[in-house]
């Protein structure tokens, strides 16, 4: 099994309670994993590990997290082509669009996505479920 990283940026801790249940289901599955917070993430990090999951909640209109996440994410996204990837958040308006548009960036930019996972607020029992498999399946 590889080394999985788990970046996320929380603001009221459901995207967190999703990263540790990803995380569990990576090592559930084998993975050693590590839960970072995006601000102690950088593209000079990819190289640690064998496989993302990248969690940001919906902020905004729709969009990512701006003053710590998506800098991250703009520092990782061109380099993470060809690298094993997922991501996962939580939303409480709307009907969790910026994940759609999320994926579609990332894809645009070259970046595989195996899958997503999104919860309304904090995780409920399918949510949950939903992130161990994604970890699981990351692993």
């Amino acid at each position: 099994m590889g080394k999985v990283a788990v970046v996320y940026w929380s603001g009221t801790g459901n995207t967190e309670a999703m990263a540790e249940l990803v995380a569990e289901g990576a090592r559930d599955a084998g993975a050693e994993v590590e839960v970072i917070a995006c601000a102690d993430f950088s593209s000079g990090d990819l190289d640690a590990y064998d496989a993302f999951a990248f969690g940001c909640p919906a902020m905004g209109s729709e969009e990512l997290e701006s003053d710590e996440f998506e800098p991250m994410w703009d520092d990782v996204e061109s380099a993470l082509p060809g690298r094993k990837v997922v991501l996962f958040g939580s939303y409480d308006w709307a009907d969790g669009e910026w994940m759609d548009l999320w994926r579609e960036r990332a894809e645009a930019a070259g970046v595989t996505v195996a899958d997503s996972v999104i919860a309304k607020d904090y995780p409920d029992d399918d949510a949950s479920a939903a992130c161990r498999a994604l970890g699981a399946a990351l692993a």
